[in-house]
């Protein structure tokens, strides 16, 4: 009887998914650094995938309750971390983003995105909270916010990013009304289109007609569109805020070809790796640009670029099926449990996974800039991939627990 209690306990669908994009993950690792480290690389990584998994496993006996009732004090925990950072951090690669405590080395920044999510699901969920109304709004916008800042300063912009990109659908799913979400929304897009005249002056007569068709007070709407005037004018400002290496990037990912032996080798080589793997790649072990070390931090940010040489399009298909797949399922956990709390953690679980996929892989082929964000369960990292393993254990929890409110 026990037995069998348990056998229903186990989602397999998230376990064989996730087991699947580990092994793949171990493959490429092993495959881009095999030839410089030997195994070093591939064991670490073992290591955390084999004991991450196991507690993915064991979360899924965790009581319910308990996990909402522990989401602040994670939270707080979190941001205490992140503080530590500036006061005992190790630096790298410019920024002081990772600390050691008792011999480990974390990443604070990994921990904070599902404390953040967690946090904000739990205040919805405790507190009846309506996200329409401004003291619940503000309440939301601080929880999500303040982790964000407080990475973007050490600096890291990249992962600062994935917390703007769970604002949004975290109110969503919440309730939030469709004139406020656009308020939200339209000052990203704002920004963004203040590169160029033109396309600025298109996007006003846009927010000028949404604003108009809405049926606000003339106050509201002025103070809107004005609002969005000042975001153009002060975008030179912005720009100028960021770090030299942070505006290079920017600028070689629009053409990388203007600095082929700096900022933009990355992509190019990437670009390369990816091409030249055909329909079914070079072979495991025997891509060229991946054995001969043409490109950096393949084994991290450029990961995809591996597979993409040695699997050829073939693997690149079957890494974005299963991806795909795990989202998907996902949100189908997240509309299926009855839990607001558990729903809201499910999407932002899905959120930052797919920000992940979205940017590593757009990366690699030159249709984002060079961030630094690894590709969930693919990538080289300890802090990431245990973080990783840690979301699939609570959807794993979720699952189990799903017609609890």
């Amino acid at each position: 009887m026990m037995s069998n209690t348990i056998f229903k306990k186990i989602d397999w669908i998230l376990i064989l998914l996730s087991a699947f994009l580990l092994i793949i993950g171990l493959m490429a690792i092993y495959s881009a650094t095999f030839a410089t480290h030997g195994s070093e690389y591939f064991s670490r990584q073992l290591i955390i995938a084999t004991i991450g998994f196991i507690g993915m496993l064991m979360m899924a006996f965790i009581p319910f309750r308990w996990l909402q009732r522990m989401s602040f004090l994670f939270y707080f925990v979190s941001l205490i971390l992140l503080f530590l950072i500036f006061l005992i951090g190790t630096k790298g690669y410019g920024a002081e983003r990772w600390i050691v405590l008792a011999g480990i080395k974390l990443q604070p920044a990994e921990l904070a995105k599902i404390a953040t999510i967690m946090a904000v699901a739990a205040y919805v969920a405790d507190y009846n909270v309506n996200v329409n109304r401004f003291r619940h709004f503000i309440v939301v916008a601080i929880l999500v916010f303040l982790p964000m800042l407080l990475i973007a300063r050490q600096p890291d912009l990249g992962t600062s990013l994935v917390f703007l990109a769970l604002f949004i659908p975290l109110l969503y799913w919440a309730g939030l009304n469709w004139f406020a979400l656009f308020i939200l929304v339209a000052p990203v897009i704002t920004l963004i289109v203040s590169f160029n005249f033109y396309a600025f002056l298109v996007w006003m007569i846009v927010v000028s007609a949404i604003l108009f068709l809405s049926g606000r007070k003339p106050v509201i709407l002025a103070s809107i569109f004005a609002f969005h005037i000042a975001v153009g004018l002060f975008t030179p400002v912005m720009w100028n805020q960021l770090r030299p290496y942070q505006q290079k990037r920017l600028l070689t990912f629009a053409n990388p070809e203007s600095d082929p032996h700096g900022a933009g080798y990355q992509i190019i080589q990437s670009k390369v790796a990816i091409g030249s793997g055909g329909l079914w790649g070079k072979g495991y072990l025997n891509g060229t640009q991946t054995q001969l070390k043409f490109l950096p931090a393949q084994h991290t940010d450029f990961i995809f670029s591996v597979i993409g040489e040695e699997w050829g399009f073939t693997g690149v298909l079957l890494i974005l099926g299963l991806l795909l797949l795990l989202l998907l399922y996902l949100l189908h956990l997240a509309v299926q449990v009855r839990s607001t709390f558990a729903s809201l953690t499910l999407v932002g679980i899905a959120t930052v996974l797919f920000f992940h996929i979205f940017v590593n892989i757009g990366m690699t082929v030159g249709l984002a800039p060079v961030t630094g964000l690894p590709l969930p369960f693919i990538s080289y990292g300890g802090s990431f991939l245990a973080v990783t393993l840690l979301m699939m254990g609570l959807a794993h929890n979720f699952s189990a627990n799903r017609y609890q409110r």
